[in-house]
């Protein structure tokens, strides 16, 4: 289950591939997609909604991409998955199937992962990844 929050909003992401939109400090659910779509997110790490339908490849499930991380910028978007693979998209990303920019393959399954950095198409990204030992 992931936690994340707007400035009067949280977001849940649940094991049942569902995304859940609360007002803090109400905890009341927000269920008008028109109102759900003009929050602006003060990160974004889920592997759900619209905007990251493009990370899963063609024959993979659900389960099998485990983590993402947005740039501070806003434009990129990394993940991580069941089969060690680290692959950059560029962010969103709503069509299905999408290409990545960038893949790199540890040894395990990558169960978070993050960017440490600001990140242009110029400049160094720095990704840290914890791995399923």
């Amino acid at each position: 289950m992931y936690f994340k929050f707007s400035v009067v909003t949280s977001k849940v992401s649940t094991g049942s591939y569902k995304r859940q939109v609360y007002e803090v400090p109400s905890g009341k659910q927000l269920v008008d997609q028109a109102v759900i779509d003009r929050i602006t997110w003060a990160t974004w790490t889920s592997v759900l909604g619209d905007e990251v339908i493009g990370i899963w490849s063609r024959h993979a499930e659900k389960a099998d991409v485990n983590c993402a991380c947005v740039s501070h910028s806003g434009i990129n978007l990394v993940t991580g998955d069941d089969f060690g693979m680290v692959k950059l998209f560029d962010f969103p990303c709503p069509e299905k199937f999408v290409r990545t920019s960038f893949c790199m393959v540890t040894t395990t399954s990558t169960v978070d992962i993050g960017i440490l950095s600001r990140f242009s198409r110029r400049h160094k990204m720095e990704i840290f990844s914890s791995l399923n030992l």
